[in-house]
């Protein structure tokens, strides 16, 4: 079955969706992100989605869902790297996308996380560094 790679980095889980999202395959990755989120305790999760370029109702929902799951989890999502066109389309559809932070590049999306978990450039530092 196709899956779609979850990284651990320290606290926070990495997605990198660069095949074409189909239902079954949006599914699976929401019941392993939250499969994941638990068994690794994540704060956070970021999503890049970047390589996306039709993003359809199912799947808008589906990103949906995982953010308010995460949440249920302790977790914050940060959805990053979304095309023009995906985000004229999710507004067209009418998805809000509620409880999903947004950010244009990863490096900007990772600040939001560590930000959301109120990490200072010291304690960064100091975690990165050991």
């Amino acid at each position: 079955m196709e899956r779609i790679p979850v990284l651990q980095m320290g606290e926070f889980l990495l997605v990198t969706i660069q095949v074409d999202m189909h239902d079954r395959l949006a599914l699976t990755l929401q019941d392993d992100l939250t499969n994941y989120i638990v068994k690794t305790g994540a704060r956070g999760v970021l999503i890049d989605i970047s390589a996306l370029e039709i993003v359809d109702s199912f799947i808008g929902r589906i990103l949906g869902n995982i953010a308010m799951m995460s949440h249920l989890l302790d977790a914050e999502t940060v959805v990053v790297g979304m095309q023009p066109a995906v985000a004229i389309t999710l507004v067209e559809l009418g998805l809000s996308l509620s409880g999903i932070r947004t950010a244009l590049n990863v490096e900007k999306g990772m600040e939001i996380l560590r930000t959301s978990l109120g990490l200072s450039s010291q304690e960064r530092s100091d975690r990165v560094n050991g």
